[in-house]
């Protein structure tokens, strides 16, 4: 009996220092990472940099609100990694969105981050959609926050006859975000229109003129 609780006991601290490292992959913090197999270095994210300082921590691009003139009515202006250096491996970030009466910050999501936003000023239609094709919409204001789950799709109008703006808050220091419109007809190479014409039940011509309007400007 003593020897069978013993083999329990060390199955059991096994599993406790083995499970960790085995339980699964660690959130990934971009899209692809091809592999360099010569190199000894092993991450998921952005190499650490020798030399800081504290405006690797500072970032002032909030305060201010963002242009909105344009055909959405609506500006993201983010803080990630990519504008605070020190966010690399804290699994955190923000942006500030701006709308312009009746502006949209239309259907996207974002794969790599749950959002939360709190109301700075105005009224907003936000919702989101589930996996079962549910619609969860609510009308919020000042000082409300409403959350959006971790890669559904999701939009913010502004349905005020004023400015709107949010700061949103994610859990990612790199959320990414994919417009569902521009995905679909902007990508490079383009979706094929046989494809878009099938899933939309729409005609061919439909399909090119919105392609005309969100393919990636040429330089």
């Amino acid at each position: 009996m003593a020897k069978s609780s013993s083999f329990l006991l060390f199955l059991l601290l096994l599993s406790l220092v083995v499970a960790p490292s085995i339980a699964a992959d660690p959130d990934m913090l971009q899209d692809i990472c091809v592999a360099d197999l010569s190199s000894g270095t092993k991450l998921n994210g952005f190499a650490c940099k020798a030399n800081v300082t504290e405006d690797d921590f500072f970032f002032k691009g909030l305060a201010m609100p963002g242009a909105t003139n344009n055909t959405l009515g609506s500006l993201v202006t983010g803080a990630n990694v990519e504008k605070i250096p020190g966010l690399n491996t804290l699994g955190v970030s923000m942006s500030r969105i701006d709308y312009a009466p009746g502006g949209l910050n239309p259907p996207h999501t974002h794969p790599r981050a749950t959002e939360i936003v709190f109301v700075l000023e105005g009224s907003l239609d936000v919702g989101f959609i589930t996996g079962a094709n549910k619609l969860v919409m609510k009308t919020i204001t000042k000082g409300e926050v409403f959350v959006f789950p971790r890669g559904l799709v999701h939009f913010q109008k502004n349905n005020g006859y004023g400015p709107a703006a949010v700061i949103a808050a994610f859990n990612s220091q790199l959320p990414g975000t994919q417009s569902i419109a521009v995905t679909l007809f902007g990508s490079t190479p383009p979706v094929p229109n046989v494809v878009l014409t099938k899933a939309f039940q729409i005609g061919t011509k439909e399909v090119e003129k919105i392609k005309s309007r969100l393919a990636p400007k040429k330089t």
